[in-house]
């Protein structure tokens, strides 16, 4: 596809680079010509430079003949204007970057008065995010299907755990639920397993489940699966924003640390009651504890500083119970940071790029199984992708155990008629189904691509 992203901050860079992976043609425009050039340099596309209002750089980067255009610079006005003049000039799809909480409510009225194909607030998803992980405290990593009805869940299997040494058949035989372990992470090797891989102490473990059986493996395995109910976040930014309130509306007890004096009195105003609201240094150890960091249950370090959030998360997991969340911004260490002790970290780049692939995705197929929600897992090295099955094709009505399947792909789920299995071999596909797909294969746009 032919794509125009407009904006190329750490948001739109990303995106272009994954996108190129994607194989799309991509062009960029930013008044900024250091982060255009930027771009140019680290990825295969077009730069321009300009403002993307102007319809007159739109039509210089090629918006006549774009399939799509996305808009993810700093201002939410400019977003949903670039999207409106792109789409009263052409018809191509168009997504804004929308993050101001004051739009939350009306991305409805705006996507079809506008007539912008997908809004997108990272903040917000992010937000979501960090609800699931600490909803299910055992999990380092929380990707949601089938509407919320089946999870993805990665875990690290504990010292002493009784299933170290199991084969997963084994280990698997003796839980009361359906649980499916779909990859493996062991040192730097990536294991796609069958029912014969031995597990070992150590061993990053992404599996898919319900919640109900997700409980049952944890302790299985030698995890506490305690239940959080205090939650202290460091830095009043967005996601904290949305984090406070959603965790607020279903019981928990909140409280925020941040820097700003002004920004902890617009904080008062706008979220509820029970939301404590501390100003403070969220980095000082002795403000910290002064705060209940002993009694907490959950610490997420959400301040703009990637190094004061691992710092923050070092320190708390040094000697304290809570579960930790560490927002990174940056990724040029990744590699680093998956061997620091973290806890769960989430990068709001990744989960925008995440839903914006999976939608371009859907539309390059618009008629056999377009794909519903995609994640990338193991550092990107492994996608999970639910498949929405729209036809019948040759992987439907036919037994699983008939079909020839790629090396390296689990057909891990299959949801129908609001209910969700663990499939078996003598399961069928059938048109109006949900189906969760986990592959080291990054091509899959259609359900038949599993096919060998």
């Amino acid at each position: 596809m032919n794509i125009i992203i407009i904006g190329c901050g750490k948001v739109g860079a990303t995106l272009a680079e994954q996108l190129v992976n994607e194989g799309h043609d991509i062009t960029v425009i930013d008044t900024d010509a250091d982060a255009v050039k930027h771009v140019t340099n680290i990825c295969d596309v077009v730069g321009i430079v300009g403002n993307g209002v102007i319809h007159s750089v739109q039509r210089e980067a090629g918006i006549d003949y774009a399939d799509m255009l996305i808009a993810m610079t700093g201002s939410d006005e400019q977003n949903l204007l670039c999207c409106l003049i792109a789409k009263k000039a052409t018809a191509c799809v168009t997504i804004a970057r929308v993050r101001n909480p004051d739009y939350v409510a009306e991305r409805g009225f705006i996507k079809e008065k506008l007539g912008i194909s997908m809004i997108i607030n990272p903040e917000l998803e992010s937000a979501n995010e960090i609800y699931r992980l600490f909803s299910i405290p055992s999990a380092i990593e929380v990707d949601t299907f089938a509407r919320g009805r089946i999870d993805l869940m990665k875990t690290i299997l504990p010292k002493d755990s009784p299933l170290a040494g199991m084969t997963i058949k084994s280990a698997l035989g003796r839980m009361s639920g359906k649980i499916l372990i779909c990859v493996i992470e062991r040192g730097g090797e990536i294991i796609i397993p069958s029912g014969d891989a031995v597990l070992q102490i150590g061993d990053k473990i992404s599996f898919v489940a319900t919640r109900k059986d997700a409980g049952s493996f944890f302790k299985k395995a030698g995890l506490s699966n305690y239940h959080i109910k205090t939650i202290l976040i460091i830095g009043g930014g967005k996601i904290s924003f949305y984090l406070a309130q959603k965790l607020s509306e279903v019981g928990f007890r909140v409280k925020i640390i941040e820097k700003n004096k002004a920004h902890c009195e617009f904080l008062n105003t706008i979220l509820p009651d029970d939301v404590i609201i501390i100003h403070g240094d969220g980095s000082d150890q002795n403000l910290l504890q002064e705060e209940g960091l002993a009694q907490a249950d959950g610490v997420a370090s959400l301040t703009d500083i990637d190094e004061e959030n691992i710092m923050l998360s070092l320190f708390v997991r040094s000697g304290y119970k809570a579960k930790t969340v560490t927002k990174i911004n940056k990724l040029n260490f990744e590699g680093i940071i998956d061997n620091l002790d973290l806890g769960s970290v989430i990068y709001p780049k990744y989960i925008t790029a995440e839903m914006i692939i999976s939608y371009v995705r859907a539309l390059e197929n618009t008629t056999g199984s377009h794909v519903q929600t995609l994640y990338n897992i193991v550092g990107g090295k492994v996608q999970a992708l639910e498949f929405s099955v729209r036809a019948s094709s040759a992987v439907t009505d036919k037994p699983l155990s008939e079909l020839q399947l790629k090396k390296n792909l689990l057909l891990c789920c299959i949801s129908r008629h609001g209910k969700t299995r663990i499939p078996g071999g003598s399961d069928k596909l059938e048109v109006g189904d949900s189906v969760v797909v986990v592959t080291t294969d990054r091509s899959l746009n259609d359900l038949k691509d599993i096919l060998a």
